[in-house]
């Protein structure tokens, strides 16, 4: 051993080597470990120093088996779950490509060499088309302590335009009460309240710049419509399926047997079977639902699902659908009775 501030250096040497080249798949001799050490950081020590150093570690709680060569064995995250969080960058419509590279790269460092080989398909990907917020990262850390410290923020808020840029909404900055953060459909919202709105507002965190915390306490959540007795986050999503703001209503619906995974997959398990007819497979289904979201959705699965109520929603999507049936089987691009269109959050 050269130096005795290498020395000192040693056991965390040993350590790097052991989590970046093994796992219970490839274990280390001795003589592996003192080899690696000379290669890659221009130590070289005895079989005893190892031994010794792997002791210690294992003292202070690294879980390292030595039973049959030495092998790091546990680790904060185990291979599935790092790849199922890179999948979920990969799949962010929120952060740019660059964003999403180094994000990767940080979560790979968590394995080993060998994991590297399990992930190659991400250093292949081509680019991704995102509208990237540069300040997304910012704004989110920014959010992470407002919500902690029970304080307002202030922020410019964007649509984009048609130079694919951000445009501030307004002129005056957004006051606004934050509560919650939450990933939903590939995108990244806050949930808050605007003094001048009585409810819970969603706003997306990607369009969000120029974001400040302000000195001054949040609205008590008791005071929001809807949640006085606190976010139940599971329902709030299931009854928000987009995103949209507002009340959550009554809705009953008809639709047939085969249609229960993807009742599931968007309502989880929040909602009623109150008919069902074992001869043609059909059920009548009771929920609640943004009113906005259940439009949005019975035109996505128009052709299982029927509407029974409120009337009122039904009588929209009649109307819609007329529209629709006459703007496609007219002449093409000649109905010009365009509706105006719907913005998914504030």
């Amino acid at each position: 051993m050269y130096g005795n501030d290498r020395k000192k250096l040693l056991i965390l040497m040993i350590l790097r080597v052991l989590k970046k080249h093994s796992d219970a798949n490839h274990h280390l001799t001795q003589q592996e470990i003192m080899r690696l050490l000379k290669t890659e950081y221009g130590v070289m020590c005895d079989r005893r120093s190892i031994k010794s150093n792997v002791l210690d570690l294992i003292d202070f709680g690294y879980d390292i088996n030595m039973d049959d060569g030495y092998y790091f064995a546990s680790r904060e995250f185990d291979d599935a779950e790092l790849r199922m969080l890179i999948d979920s960058v990969l799949s962010s419509k929120n952060i740019s490509q660059s964003q999403g590279k180094r994000l990767i790269d940080k979560l790979k460092k968590q394995s080993n060499i060998y994991f590297e080989a399990k992930v190659s398909h991400v250093r292949s990907l081509p680019e991704i088309s995102r509208m990237g917020n540069r300040q997304l990262m910012i704004v989110i850390d920014v959010l992470n302590d407002a919500i902690d410290a029970g304080k307002k923020v202030s922020f410019v808020y964007n649509s984009y335009g048609t130079d694919f840029k951000l445009h501030p909404r307004q002129e005056m900055p957004y006051i606004v009460s934050p509560y919650q953060m939450v990933a939903n459909n590939g995108r990244y919202y806050l949930l808050g309240n605007s003094d001048k709105y009585p409810d819970i507002t969603h706003y997306r965190i990607d369009r969000i710049t120029n974001i400040k915390m302000t000195d001054i306490p949040v609205k008590p959540i008791k005071e929001i419509r809807g949640v006085e007795k606190g976010f139940n986050l599971p329902r709030h999503l299931a009854e928000h399926t987009y995103m949209f703001c507002g009340e959550s209503v009554p809705v009953k619906l008809r639709t047939n047997e085969g249609m229960m995974n993807d009742l599931i997959d968007w309502f989880g398990k929040d909602f009623y079977i109150v008919q069902r007819d074992k001869e043609t497979k059909t059920i009548v289904v009771a929920l609640r639902c943004n009113y906005n979201a259940m439009f949005y959705w019975s035109l996505q699965y128009g052709a299982y699902v029927e509407v029974l109520s409120p009337p009122e929603l039904r009588k929209e999507l009649a109307d819609t659908i007329r529209l629709m049936n006459e703007r496609y089987n007219g002449p093409l691009g000649g109905n010009e009775n365009e509706a105006e269109g719907n913005s998914q959050n504030n």
